[in-house]
């Protein structure tokens, strides 16, 4: 079976994954690596450049993987499986082919948001985690755990922040649909507040009880999913060569 490998989102770094990993075997156990500008990654000149982005994660993104990219992570995903060799396969986890939707976050609310962060950041980062918490089961614990794998702080440099809000608003992964460079799923939450299950394309995969944090409220139903997903790219792809 083909590596995983686990892009974070917007507003936190690969520690969000620490939850799933206890529910991997051993010999599988996924990669997780930060964007530039997350953790003690450095920051690229020019956070919104994607070129420069391709060439930062080529190392961390190889073609025999899958990669698995959640939120904003997905839309970087989809945008690097233009500029590197595609993957394996790639699943987009709670994020459909555009992040904005009337019927969720629609582009009103992210301008709001975008203005808000570059009043007051922090104060802002520490509202998304809580609104991304909101569709949980219990969004109190789900933003606890938030705080405990994340500190206080935002984990990335504000301008890395502020271009992936722009990205959030202006990244588009339509071209994932007609004809795909790889093989793709969609994985989202039936709780989702950031998504709307009518905007992602047919044949998505709902997680029942979990909203944009599946990983935090829904890990070992999450990781079970992913492995399966990466086992069914690695037939689909053995068939192809037979």
């Amino acid at each position: 079976m083909p590596r995983l490998i686990l892009l974070h989102g917007w507003g936190v770094d690969a520690r969000i994954w620490a939850p799933l990993a206890a529910h991997w075997p051993d010999a599988e156990a996924p990669a997780c690596p930060d964007w530039p500008g997350y953790g003690t990654r450095a920051a690229l000149g020019a956070p919104g450049d994607l070129d420069a982005l391709a060439d930062a994660m080529a190392a961390a993104l190889p073609a025999d993987a899958v990669w698995v990219g959640w939120s904003l992570g997905g839309l970087l995903a989809a945008a690097l499986s233009l500029r590197l060799p595609a993957p394996q396969g790639l699943v987009m986890l709670g994020m459909g082919p555009r992040f904005c939707h009337p019927a969720a976050v629609n582009e009103a609310a992210l301008g709001d948001f975008q203005r808000a962060f570059s009043r007051a950041p922090e104060a802002s980062w520490r509202h998304f985690l809580r609104w991304q918490s909101g569709g949980e089961p219990s969004p109190r614990d789900t933003y606890r755990q938030l705080t405990r794998l994340l500190g206080d702080t935002p984990p990335a440099t504000l301008p890395t922040l502020s271009a992936g809000l722009a990205q959030l608003s202006q990244l588009d992964a339509q071209h994932l649909v007609p004809a795909p460079p790889c093989p793709v799923a969609w994985l989202y939450g039936t709780r989702d507040p950031l998504l709307a299950p009518s905007g992602l394309p047919s044949g998505a995969e709902a997680l029942p009880d979990s909203g944009h944090c599946a990983m935090l409220s829904q890990p070992v139903a999450l990781a079970r999913a992913l492995q399966r997903l990466a086992g069914d790219f690695s037939h689909a792809s053995t068939m192809e060569r037979r």
